[in-house]
């Protein structure tokens, strides 16, 4: 009797195996209280801040903390009653901030500020490489910390939001940048760019047609000038054509062609980008040497050298100089110029991603799931997750996908 029952309870198991089983379903992370650190940006004549007042507001109103050192929106003309009135707290040292779990700021950290990071924390920033040396990215390394570059950010279509978002403001901002030192009240020689019925319209010439030379152009034809675009790329001149919707005098940079217009120009913008260290020099310090007494460069490639050869690099302070009568216009940091509308526009690409964060139960577990901000990503836990970042400063490439998959084990 016993031996029966044993082999029907073995038939019951056997049985019991191959009926169909209910799913385990992944157990949602329960959101999570962030903390946010905004630090007053040291970096010389940084104006921007990450995070705007109505974003502050929205965070707060989602349970995150938000902590702004005092100061911090000035530049922008955000006064710190805004930040507090929207939910943040306002602290009175650096130190403060930089207990945070995440700290978000605009230019890099600079040598000091490096001191005052805490061991395993959130970094957001630029991090401009070309301005960086091997032992900055090792001291970051020592502190174990997770670190995304704003300029690493990009989508799968290979768009770069917050590149393109400054873009669109210095293409903007540099065409009315050039309109005021042709005028009188900077010692220009007294022209209206674009010009007036009866009068023939300002000729800008625009090297580079990406997202800079594309707003810049759309700027100029707005205000009437007669614009001229060069680019070694057909297929960003099409494109440029497309969206513009008409028609306009488009050529590749041959230098005799390129000189032949720069004679005549009133306005020339260096809009050229270059993926990896500096902007070729497409006009030379000779063909500068012919152009119009009066006419204004405004050089927007400098923060990566420059493509006139006579560029200097200049600041808001001092912003121009004048060689073979030309005046050159070269601050690196264009957006910072109108600070209030460049804040705006990266608060609203960091605040969905600092409210996907929360959600997601951690900055961590955001990164899983955000392939964009994944790709910004140059350091996770002190590892160096860009390879050409690792390349640069001998130090060991780490797969980024591997490691927070090891987290999750």
């Amino acid at each position: 009797m016993t031996e029966q029952m044993h082999k029907g309870i073995s038939a019951l198991a056997a049985s019991a195996v191959l009926q169909p089983m209910e799913a385990m379903l992944e157990v949602k992370k329960q959101k999570r209280q962030l903390v946010i650190g905004i630090p007053k940006e040291t970096s010389f004549q940084e104006n921007r801040i990450p995070l705007i007042p109505e974003s502050i507001a929205l965070l707060a109103a989602n349970g995150h903390e938000i902590i702004v050192e005092a100061g911090a929106g000035a530049a922008s003309n955000f006064q710190d009653s805004d930040y507090s009135e929207a939910g943040g707290r306002i602290v009175y040292s650096p130190e403060e901030v930089y207990k945070s779990e995440i700290v978000i700021k605009v230019a890099p950290p600079s040598i000091a500020e490096l001191d005052l990071i805490q061991p395993k924390q959130n970094l957001m920033s630029i991090l401009q490489m070309n301005m960086q040396n091997p032992e900055y990215i090792r001291m970051l390394s020592k502190k174990k910390v997770t670190a995304i570059g704003y300029e690493f950010i990009h989508e799968r279509t290979g768009v770069y939001p917050i590149i393109q978002a400054m873009s669109e403001i210095v293409g903007s901002t540099c065409i009315l940048i050039a309109a005021e030192y042709l005028s009188n009240a900077f010692n220009g020689k007294g022209e209206l760019l674009g010009g007036v019925s009866g009068i023939p319209p300002t000729e800008v010439v625009i090297i580079g047609a990406g997202t800079v030379g594309e707003y810049a152009t759309r700027v100029a034809i707005g205000l009437g000038a007669n614009v001229k675009v060069f680019d070694n790329s057909i297929y960003r001149l099409r494109r440029l054509q497309n969206r513009l919707g008409r028609r306009i005098y488009t050529s590749t940079i041959v230098p005799s062609i390129l000189l032949k217009e720069l004679k005549n120009a009133d306005v020339a913008i260096g809009a050229l980008r270059s993926d990896e260290g500096r902007t070729p020099v497409v006009v030379t310090e000779e063909m500068v040497s012919e152009m119009r007494v009066g006419s204004v460069i405004v050089d927007v490639s400098i923060d990566q050298g420059g493509c006139f050869e006579t560029s200097e690099i200049t600041n808001h302070s001092q912003p121009v100089f004048r060689k073979y009568g030309v005046v050159h216009y070269c601050v690196p940091n264009i957006a910072s110029r109108v600070s209030r509308t460049a804040s705006t526009a990266l608060s609203n690409i960091f605040t969905p991603i600092l409210l996907e964060a929360g959600e997601a139960g951690g900055f961590d577990e955001m990164l899983w799931k955000n392939k964009a901000v994944c790709n910004g990503v140059y350091m996770f836990r002190g590892a160096i997750t860009n390879r050409y970042i690792a390349d640069f400063c001998k130090l060991p490439f780490k797969d980024l996908e591997l490691l927070i998959a090891a987290t999750k084990i």
